[in-house]
């Protein structure tokens, strides 16, 4: 069996079991060797660490993820312009969202990375993709032609706010489902991105707010 053929079933083998685990310490040298049918010895010789071949996964998983997402955001900018803001959010969060809900995607290895990336006593390994956001930026440009009053400072802490609502609604599914009084049905992936997009999408069409916030502590 070539070398490129053993990496290859590693990275297969590692990303099953990561979608398959419940907690990422469930994946393990043996148990990735094993259903990859290679010896134990061969993670650290194509990939040095369990750790870097964990990140050799996650990556290709996340740019599975993002080139759907720059598909979407193609799309809503072939559709006139300038774009429509509730398509620019959809192609922002819709990925994560569909992936999140569907139990035949890899979305669990995205969600073992943040844990295996605190874990880690090498951080440093996890660091260019936790803290990526080149992708994210992309769409600056895209909502400001939109929303030419905002400024690029106030577009990306907007974008910032998207994601948070994204996050709050994959993470925290059962504190939403309280909150709503389980009157939306948060396992439909089209449901859900439409509430976002309702609730998201106005941030783009409000002037910025440059007055100081006056609050209670104030």
């Amino acid at each position: 069996m070539s070398a490129s053929i053993t990496a290859q079933q590693l990275r297969d083998a590692c990303e099953q079991l990561l979608c398959e685990a419940e907690v990422p310490d469930d994946v393990t040298v043996r148990r990735i060797a094993q259903r990859a049918g290679a010896n134990v010895a061969a993670i650290n010789y194509h990939f040095g660490s369990l750790e870097k071949l964990i990140f050799e996964v996650g990556e290709r998983v996340y740019l599975r993820l993002n080139a759907e997402r720059l598909a979407l955001l193609a799309q809503a900018l072939g559709r006139g312009s300038p774009p429509d803001a509730g398509a620019l959010i959809a192609a922002l969060v819709g990925p994560s969202i569909r992936w999140s809900l569907d139990p035949q995607s890899s979305y669990r290895v995205l969600r073992h990375m943040t844990t295996i990336a605190q874990a880690s006593h090498h951080p440093e390994i996890f660091r260019p993709m936790v803290e990526d956001v080149e992708h994210h930026r992309m769409f600056i440009p895209h909502f400001r032609a939109v929303a030419p009053g905002l400024s690029e400072v106030d577009i990306g802490f907007r974008i910032s706010c998207v994601l948070g609502v994204r996050s709050q609604i994959i993470r925290n599914r059962h504190r939403t489902e309280m909150l709503t009084g389980h009157a939306i049905d948060l396992g439909n992936a089209d449901i859900v991105l439409e509430q976002v997009v309702a609730a998201t999408a106005p941030m783009f069409t409000s002037p910025a707010c440059r007055a100081p916030i006056q609050t209670a502590f104030q």
